[in-house]
């Protein structure tokens, strides 16, 4: 995927799914074998970390890629709900001072910590995924998660029987918002007389909606109760218990987010209930970023991941959409070439 130019922090919305953990009984996970001269990548995931089905494991996707081709040496740490800003600062500074090169911190709750730790390590290179960090040493990974969440919106639209169609966000917070937007105005533009439901799972300073599969689950069965038949969940590893919920209610779709959740070992056996799933290629921008370190030429500034870019897209395992593919075909031109402007709020 090539890059688009750099834009000011201005024109990005807040991101993505939130990043904690504690100083004391965080998980890692620590390659060994480091030489000198080896690339030292270490990577700070959001709650849940690898293994969430979704957002976390994209970005591993990444770390794995690089790891792989460049033989590096990586460590991983694993957030946890109830964090401080304290807290996110010692892990990322903890990084920095262990030689590892880039840090990246997955999710927009690094924001404050990483323009603090950033500055105080002026030679190493940070990432930062779905935010804007203020520091000249930091790539900004950010996607334009409305534009995939519009043709979710027109796929829900085409496929429900009766136009009642949910979403649910993880946490009340501007990013998720945009999934919400973007699919609420793909809906109800393809089907003006459909409903949609938006329901957060939590609000504030509570980030536990984005690692509560029960809340997800538990959001899905009261939707599915009342007639809706299709449902998004953006909302981290909550949305596997949505997809579950989803799967044991004949004829009603889930869509996934982040990953292809219909390719998920942990999610196989609900695979048939998936419709598709919007995909933010958060392995991207982290295995670009290692990359141009490993080259010599660290990438910094803002670097949107759009619809044209391929940054963002829906997946077609299943073949779900080949009866409707055209006119998300249409929809994505229009977006593309500016016919359709995808709203970042409700």
């Amino acid at each position: 995927m090539r890059r688009v130019s750099k834009i000011t922090a201005a024109c990005i919305a807040t991101a993505a799914l939130a990043f904690t953990a504690t100083a004391c009984g965080e998980s890692s996970t620590e390659s060994s074998g480091s030489t000198q001269g080896t690339l030292k990548i270490g990577m700070a995931y959001d709650v849940g970390g690898r293994g969430d089905n979704s957002f976390n494991d994209s970005a591993a996707r990444g770390l794995d890629k690089a790891k792989a081709e460049f033989k590096a040496e990586t460590k991983e740490l694993t957030a946890k709900n109830g964090e401080t800003p304290a807290d996110r600062e010692a892990r990322l500074a903890s990084l920095a001072e262990g030689g590892y090169d880039p840090v990246i911190a997955v999710g927009f709750a690094y924001k404050d910590a990483l323009d603090k730790v950033a500055a105080k390590y002026p030679k190493v290179n940070f990432g930062l995924v779905d935010s804007v960090a203020e520091a000249k040493n930091v790539d900004n990974i950010v996607f334009t998660e409305e534009q995939g969440s519009y043709l979710a919106g027109v796929a829900a639209a085409l496929k429900s029987k009766d136009g009642q169609i949910g979403f649910i966000g993880g946490v009340d917070l501007p990013l998720i918002k945009k999934f919400a937007a973007g699919f609420q105005q793909g809906v109800l533009e393809t089907n003006p007389k459909a409903k949609v439901q938006i329901q957060y799972l939590s609000t504030g300073s509570d980030l536990s909606g984005f690692g509560s599969p029960d809340k997800g689950e538990a959001a899905a069965k009261g939707m599915l109760d009342k007639g809706i038949d299709v449902i998004y969940a953006a909302a981290g590893g909550s949305g596997a218990g949505a997809i579950e919920a989803v799967a044991a209610q004949k004829g009603a779709w889930a869509i996934g987010v982040d990953s292809d959740q219909a390719k998920d070992p942990a999610l196989a056996k609900y695979a048939g209930s998936i419709l598709t799933s919007v995909v933010k290629n958060v392995d991207t921008g982290v295995y670009e970023l290692a990359k141009s370190v490993k080259d010599g030429k660290p990438l910094t500034g803002t670097h949107v991941y759009s619809l044209a870019e391929n940054g963002v897209s829906l997946t077609t395992t299943g073949d779900h959409l080949k009866d409707i593919q055209p006119k998300l075909d249409e929809a994505k031109k229009k977006i593309v070439d500016g016919t359709i402007k995808v709203k970042t709020t409700t």
